[in-house]
């Protein structure tokens, strides 16, 4: 006679636990089945409008949560933040540190850390596949370089396992120098994002511009509206556009303010018309920054900002 099959307790918070996590797997899969069938098209008359995924923090830094907000606002283009790379992958990113220079010696190589590295490439390989079967695609990911040159060398392999066009990081003139011979070796396009106070120059070519062939901009439109206290984003789109990755849309005041679509002072429907005549093929990412109303959520604002792109391009 074999023995009796055991079962254990269960108390209300286990089975509530057990129930939220079922619900939640559930939608996930009705989600995924509906995008398999409907795919996301956030491309706008030929415009590439996106999102960097920073815009959905304050829920689960993973990449399926990611996922599931992409695909409820119809959004087919991403620039990828860490937190859900990180997340999938395993990978651990360190902040570079500011005072390195070219001769500083490495750290100490892990023997091990070849074989880690070529599983967390698989898993991001992996990473990709699961977005772009859901009809996503990553077309920038934004990750720290790190210290070391393993470890930006390993920051392009990243890239190119997700299909990246491009890395993002913050504007530094001397990171670029450094950053620039990797990226012709990979055909990676570094783009620098600039803040309200190191906006790219109109009077002369812009120092970055002239560091390597791909050396580029992710052009914060918002920032430039508050850096320069209202000049038009549009010239620096003119001169630059062959070097201008991606923008960083969001609605901004000439006093710093950051406000709903359509409540500031950035010209966001000017230069979406401006890349739509144009046809520049420049990415233009909804980064969600002004505060989320208490009786909304970062998906439903989201949503409203790629609907204010998509009257702005009729």
């Amino acid at each position: 006679m074999s023995a009796p099959i055991l079962f254990p307790k269960l108390n209300r918070r286990t089975l509530l636990h057990a129930t939220a996590v079922a619900a939640t797997n559930s939608t996930w899969h009705i989600q995924r089945a509906s995008a398999a069938d409907n795919p996301p098209n956030s491309v706008i008359h030929g415009v590439s409008v996106g999102c960097i995924t920073y815009s959905y923090r304050g829920g689960p830094d993973t990449a399926e949560y990611t996922l599931e907000c992409v695909l409820k606002d119809g959004i087919s283009e991403i620039e990828l933040m860490d937190g859900p790379i990180s997340s999938y992958t395993g990978i651990v990113f360190r902040r570079g540190r500011r005072g390195r220079t070219p001769d500083s010696p490495e750290p100490a190589f892990d023997a091990d850390r070849p074989k880690v590295r070529e599983e967390q490439l698989a898993k991001c390989v992996q990473l990709r596949k699961l977005f772009n079967d859901a009809g996503v695609n990553i077309h920038i990911h934004k990750c720290p370089f790190g210290q070391s040159d393993d470890e930006i060398e390993f920051n392009f392999q990243i890239a190119k396992a997700l299909g990246c066009k491009a890395i993002t990081t913050e504007r530094n003139d001397d990171l670029a120098k450094r950053l620039a011979p990797f990226a012709d070796k990979h055909r990676i396009w570094v783009a620098f994002h600039n803040h309200t106070s190191n906006i790219p120059t109109l009077d002369n070519i812009d120092p970055l511009m002239q560091i390597g062939d791909f050396i580029g901009f992710n052009f914060d439109i918002g920032h430039y509206v508050a850096g320069t206290k209202g000049q038009s984003p549009i010239p620096v789109l003119e001169k630059y556009h062959e070097k201008i990755i991606s923008l960083h849309l969001k609605d901004r005041t000439t006093d710093g303010g950051n406000l709903p679509w359509g409540q500031g002072q950035t010209p966001i429907k000017e230069v979406l018309q401006l890349l739509k005549n144009k046809r520049w093929p420049i990415y233009a990412d909804i980064e969600l920054e002004y505060r989320v109303p208490s009786e909304s959520d970062a998906v439903s604002e989201v949503a409203k900002c790629l609907e204010f792109c998509k009257a702005a391009l009729v």
